[in-house]
């Protein structure tokens, strides 16, 4: 394998994985880490990964572009507060939940106001500062690297404190949910984040407005069967929910 083949596999699998450990490529390569760091290097300079501490991602947009934060939250409004209506009443006083990135999750966030005694983990910055004007809640940010525009926190960094967590609700936004497909994202980046909320939480439930039922994004999350609510609105865009079974919670 030449060096710019292995600079473009390097560039393939991270797009598959959405983060790589850089200590583990020499050996996947078979090459001594000097050769990586130097490949690693000029693939930086070149504007197709960022470094971070241990590993590299993707740079953000390359494999899809995030809508940005303050346009996400005009975009179905009144669809995703009906959503997170729903959402909150699930949530029992005393109890621990992650919340994942996006407007859907933030509006869950401004409406688990009332809520006593909640410890509540998010790689969101928009969602942290939400919980933190609610005194009832307790608020673990989970660090990373902050993507530019969507205030989200990812990397090893971020999967790590999540992997240390057991929660009993993980609530998740999606680009995608489809009955075949599963769950879907535009951003692979953030994948191996929404992974681990999957593995820490007891129930796992995805918010999306009716505009993402049906919808295959760019790479794939999990199946439906990792899932056990889907929570979304009345509309007559949604076709097939037969096929998404129970788990599919139209309100």
């Amino acid at each position: 394998m030449t060096a710019a083949q292995r600079r473009a596999r390097i560039i393939e699998m991270m797009s598959e994985k959405g983060y790589l450990n850089a200590a583990g490529l020499s050996e996947i390569f078979g090459v001594d880490s000097s050769t990586i760091r130097r490949d690693l290097s000029l693939l930086e300079k070149s504007g197709k990964i960022m470094r971070t501490h241990g590993g590299l991602l993707p740079v953000a947009g390359s494999n899809g572009s995030d809508t940005p934060y303050n346009v996400r939250l005009q975009m179905n409004a009144a669809a995703k507060k009906t959503i997170a209506r729903y959402a909150a009443s699930l949530v029992q006083d005393g109890q621990t939940l992650i919340l994942d990135n996006g407007s859907s999750v933030w509006e869950l966030a401004v409406a688990l106001k009332d809520k006593k005694n909640l410890t509540v983990v998010t790689n969101d910055v928009y969602t942290a500062i939400a919980l933190g004007n609610h005194a009832g809640i307790t608020v673990h940010v989970a660090g990373g690297l902050m993507l530019n525009q969507v205030y989200t926190l990812v990397g090893q960094e971020t999967v790590d404190k999540i992997n240390s967590m057991h929660v009993d609700w993980a609530f998740l936004g999606a680009e995608g949910v489809h009955f075949e497909n599963g769950l879907t994202n535009i951003n692979t980046v953030e994948i191996p984040v929404k992974q681990a909320m999957i593995r820490a939480a007891e129930k796992t439930v995805v918010l999306a407005d009716s505009s993402k039922i049906g919808y295959r994004a760019l790479a794939h999350v999990c199946s439906l069967e990792e899932i056990d609510t889907i929570i979304t609105e009345e509309a007559p865009t949604i076709k097939q929910r037969a096929k998404y079974g129970a788990r599919l919670v139209v309100v």
